[in-house]
């Protein structure tokens, strides 16, 4: 048997098998969709970190650093380097609470708000280059929320 023969054996049975690997297949799937979505919102100035916290903003605003962090499932050391790109881009600004100095307020600029209506155009296009249809994403996102969910709980330390 050939290094050729093992490549292209199937793994049926091996629970080790690289291919059978949940983990593999998401880290791969996540690579892919990322490479979608590059190009698209180049254009726009954005990477795709700093689209996700743009589009918490658009949904609401003003918004703690906190809020922001707890809706992306980012930390702060993550989160504050993409703030403050965003925010020396000219598309947000962050200041302290007027009721709590100990938190940072987030806002969009008017720039901020503007990029809004070039944006509404990223999640059409990438369905068009994905080739799946939308009936095929959705269910693909229910199904992945679900696993974020349980694999949340999952994580849970023992009692």
């Amino acid at each position: 048997m050939t290094a050729g023969d093992v490549a292209s054996t199937p793994a049926s049975d091996d629970p080790l098998a690289l291919d059978r690997q949940v983990c593999f297949a998401l880290a791969i799937a996540n690579r892919a969709v990322l490479s979608v979505y590059r190009p698209i919102l180049e254009p726009l100035g954005l990477t795709h970190p700093q689209y996700l916290v743009m589009l918490v903003l658009w949904e609401r605003e003003p918004l703690s650093v906190k809020d922001i962090g707890r809706s992306l499932y980012l930390d702060s050391p993550t989160l504050s380097p993409l703030l403050k790109r965003l925010e020396a881009s000219g598309l947000i600004t962050r200041s302290r609470s007027h009721v709590d100095e100990r938190q940072l307020v987030v806002e969009l600029t008017e720039r901020g708000r503007a990029l809004r209506a070039d944006a509404e155009r990223v999640p059409g296009t990438v369905v068009d280059r994905l080739g799946l249809s939308l009936a095929e994403l959705q269910d693909l996102h229910v199904t992945l929320t679900r696993l974020n969910s349980l694999a949340a709980h999952a994580v849970q330390p023992d009692d």
